[in-house]
């Protein structure tokens, strides 16, 4: 890798993949992304990302990243159609069976769906100097050796191609192949982490109504003991976007009543309510999630030099903890700092940069889905006192403020766990 100047190969044109072509833009002469679907200006869900009908979550943390990197972003987002609103005050949370209690927690929601914002980050991204888009372009595999990787090879309109560069960043998200790949040259493949959660999710659009909720609500969140979620976002094109979701094959029905009493058995009524009050628009549609991976390229000793795996080819999260996007963006950072520093040993510092917010994310998420009895995995002591101590803090927070305001800076990656047990917020907890 050069720099200033060289060439950078994205494998991918999805939240990830644009979030990394921008930090490249600062560092590569030329950033070519290689993306498998055609795209056009509408705001379509794309083929190659099913979990696009379904809600996305951008935490606090990733959209401060995101307004970092393209200035005026949560402006634009507005512009675009996005409702902004503060947590705990705009939107409503369910967690533990109740309402967390309402006040200000200084962390900006921005609603909308993933194809406003994948629009919107494409757009911002496309207009760099050096980018280009290669769209009904399919990476096939790479090009190298164990010590370094060269070239992808892809298949386009153009036919079979390779192409080279100073540095490929495989951002293919959950069907990324880059494990198959590793081995294809010889390098080798990482270990993974694997959990299984056999997530279900059917979601549908509704007209939203004057005056529904009071007007005093644009998100409304619930997540339950019993794996059973969901949530109903007011985004743009004055709709209700609501989805439902369950674990370990309780998954929620796409017919009309089976949606209806779905719904009914949650903690938050105000979905149930949506959907009993609101015009549906179009069917109910499914999505399935069946395991979290995390792959450890933190672990090797020598990672091929010019590769670099970025967002859910790194880390697929359970998607019902909304961690997806904010991550990546934190992965981004953490590409922009390594690449800032210079080429030596890029890839073994960036793994060790992006495993700092990984594992933080992981662990929340990891440890949530443990605390269902159906879900296989290594429960350690620390883990089941974390979760004893994590039903603790929810059920404080769905009467104290100043709890649930701490709970969900945490979990929106915008303060560290530890906040939880500093002096004065443990004693509220423990104290209530």
């Amino acid at each position: 890798m050069t720099a200033p100047g060289g060439h950078a190969i994205v494998i991918g044109a999805g939240i990830a993949g644009l979030l990394a072509a921008r930090v490249l833009a600062d560092t590569f002469e030329r950033v070519t992304i290689v993306e498998r679907d055609e795209l056009d200006a509408k705001e379509t869900v794309r083929r190659g990302v099913p979990q696009a009908w379904h809600l996305h979550g951008l935490l606090d943390r990733g959209r401060r990243i995101m307004e970092d990197l393209y200035p005026g972003f949560t402006e634009q987002a507005v512009s675009d159609g996005a409702t902004v609103a503060e947590v705990l005050i705009g939107t409503r949370w369910y967690v533990g069976g109740s309402r967390l209690a309402a006040g200000s927690t200084g962390l900006t929601s921005v609603i909308a769906t993933r194809s406003l914002l994948e629009t919107l980050l494409r757009r911002r991204t496309l207009r760099l100097r050096g980018i280009e888009l290669l769209t009904r372009t399919a990476a096939q595999g790479l090009v190298g050796d164990a010590q370094r990787v060269r070239a992808v090879t892809v298949l386009g309109p153009a036919g079979t191609q390779t192409l080279a560069a100073d540095l490929i960043i495989d951002a293919g998200g959950r069907g990324s192949r880059i494990t198959r790949w590793l081995t294809e040259i010889g390098a080798e493949a990482p270990e993974e982490e694997r959990l299984d959660v056999d997530l279900g999710y059917a979601s549908r659009f509704f007209r939203h109504r004057p005056g529904q909720l009071g007007g005093q609500a644009s998100v409304i969140v619930s997540t339950g003991a019993n794996g059973r979620g969901g949530g109903a976002v007011r985004v743009e094109g004055d709709r209700w976007h609501v989805t439902l979701a369950g674990m370990l094959g309780d998954h929620p029905p796409v017919d009309d009543q089976g949606f209806r009493d779905y719904a009914a058995s949650l903690s938050a009524p105000d979905i149930h309510a949506i959907i009993v009050g609101s015009e549906p628009l179009g069917d109910a549609v499914p999505y399935r999630f069946r395991t979290a991976v995390r792959r450890r390229f933190d672990h090797q000793s020598s990672p091929p030099a010019g590769l670099v795996v970025l967002g859910d080819a790194l880390c697929a999260f359970n998607p019902l903890y909304a961690q997806g996007m904010t991550v990546a963006a934190l992965q981004a950072a953490a590409l922009r700092e390594c690449l800032a520093a210079g080429a030596a040993d890029l890839p073994a510092r960036y793994y060790a940069a992006a495993a700092d917010a990984l594992t933080v994310a992981w662990q929340l998420a990891a440890g949530s889905d443990l605390r269902h009895p159906g879900v296989e995995g290594r429960r350690t002591l620390r883990t089941r006192l974390t979760n004893v101590f994590v039903t603790r803090v929810q059920r404080v927070a769905h009467h104290d403020p100043r709890v649930a305001r701490t709970f969900l800076r945490v979990a929106h990656l915008v303060d560290p766990p530890a906040a939880l047990t500093a002096p004065g917020t443990l004693r509220r907890i423990l104290l209530s």
